[in-house]
């Protein structure tokens, strides 16, 4: 394994680990605060449990989150030095306005943790709103960031020069609205089913039903409105990368040949030999009228742009981006069966309602996944679109391969950390005794 590829299994991994914890963190804390609301309300010991519980899963997540953050941002460094070099002082600001809203998250939970019974209650209760508020910024923030190796803007770029540096206008790169909106929509619809389907397990086991129909009605209705939205997103997302990116929007589609009125998609199993794709489902026209608003629309093939600015795996970018909108378009069904579902409150006593939302628990974050796979595959070989390629990014010090292996070992120890500490969370709930 030569170090270019170290390097870019390092960041795959410890991103696809990261990206988990950093959504959780995210969104968790809005459970807890619409359950600490409803405690306020109605003084129902139930919801006070129940905050009392969330309180700890956002505290571990938050941790974990912090940790592999950090981690992360030093492999920018240690992996990356042009790009560092040239992308640092450009992309600083939301870096460092992340750090910030990491900081506020930081003293706001601090203030919720150990506020009980010391703070007034309405002021207790609003510290928790911001470091919810404040997770999401720092989560919008990244994004953004991501987004302008995507769409680079706020500089000059001649003879390998970066000049007349505006850092507002980089926050603000062309990217950065599309892909935050469709990252936030994808965290609560993850997190939002994940949580929902573990309270859906306990019911469907008959532990502590009460609590846990409480606890599945929050988190669903978060994660099912996210889902239902979240096509409005994709949308905008695919006509922003059918501007920007047509390589990628190839790639995405698998599409080789330019053509109008071009098909869309769906499956198929991709043959780069032949420069194909068999057993799938068409549907004439739609991919010029998704990626432009007119049927007839051109959409540039593969075939059409040199070699060496293509991904290199046109098949994994393929899958992936199936696999995102098809778990996408499941969970959108789920989430309005979810909300007929409270005007048919007889589904509720059927064990198998339980136990589809408990199927569903994992598959949000497969589709976050798939989606991170369509944006990093699909804009290689470059690191900041049409200026500096990953190949002319990475360090030059061997034993890279090293510092992969050790980063396996801390993810994949914070991985077994933190499932067995929500396993003995979801323990001490079910074994609660709620007064």
């Amino acid at each position: 394994m030569d170090n270019l590829d170290a390097a870019r299994l390092q960041m795959a991994f410890t991103l696809i680990f990261h990206i988990v914890f950093a959504c959780i963190g995210m969104v968790m804390p809005f459970f807890m605060v619409v359950a600490h609301k409803k405690w306020l309300n109605t003084k129902n010991p139930v919801y006070l449990t129940l905050t009392k519980s969330w309180q700890k899963g956002v505290a571990i997540f938050f941790v974990t989150g912090a940790v592999s953050g950090t981690a992360l941002s030093f492999e920018l460094g240690l992996l990356w030095p042009e790009f560092m070099k040239h992308a640092g002082p450009i992309i600083g600001m939301p870096f460092s306005l992340e750090g910030a809203a990491f900081f506020v998250e930081a003293i706001a939970l601090g203030f919720y943790l150990y506020g009980w019974k010391k703070l007034p209650e309405q002021f207790h209760w609003f510290t928790g709103v911001i470091v919810g508020i404040a997770g999401v910024a720092s989560g919008i923030l990244v994004v953004s960031a991501n987004g302008w190796m995507n769409a680079p803007s706020g500089f000059d770029y001649a003879n390998g020069v970066f000049t007349n540096i505006d850092p507002i206008k980089a926050l603000l790169n062309p990217a950065w609205f599309t892909q935050a909106l469709h990252m936030t929509l994808a965290a609560f619809t993850a997190t939002g089913f994940a949580v929902a389907g573990i309270h859906a397990f306990q019911i469907y086991k008959k532990r502590q039903v009460e609590l846990h129909k409480k606890a599945f009605k929050i988190a669903i209705t978060f994660g099912a409105v996210a889902a239902i939205l979240q096509p409005i997103s994709g949308d905008l997302s695919a006509k922003d990368i059918a501007k920007r990116q047509p390589v990628k929007l190839a790639a995405m589609e698998a599409h080789y040949h330019t053509t109008k009125g071009t098909p869309l998609y769906i499956g198929g199993i991709v043959d780069n030999d032949k420069q194909e794709v068999t057993h799938k489902i068409e549907i004439p026209k739609a991919l010029s009228f998704l990626a432009f608003g007119d049927f007839n629309a051109e959409v540039k093939g593969l075939n059409d742009f040199p070699d060496d600015v293509k991904p290199k795996n046109i098949a994994m970018v393929h899958y992936a981006f199936q696999v995102m909108v098809g778990l996408g378009t499941l969970l959108m069904v789920a989430g309005i069966l979810f909300f007929i579902s409270l005007k048919k409150r007889s589904w509720w006593t059927h064990k198998r309602y339980w136990l589809f939302f408990f199927l569903l628990a994992p598959l949000g974050f497969v589709a976050l996944e798939a989606g991170w796979i369509v944006t990093e595959v699909g804009r290689q070989p470059w690191i900041i679109h049409n200026v500096m390629k990953t190949k002319d990014a990475v360090t030059p010090m061997p034993g890279i391969v090293y510092s992969f292996y050790m980063y396996l070992v801390l993810y994949g120890t914070l991985s077994i950390a933190v499932t067995w500490l929500m396993i003995r969370q979801i323990k001490f709930l079910n074994n609660s005794n709620i007064h």
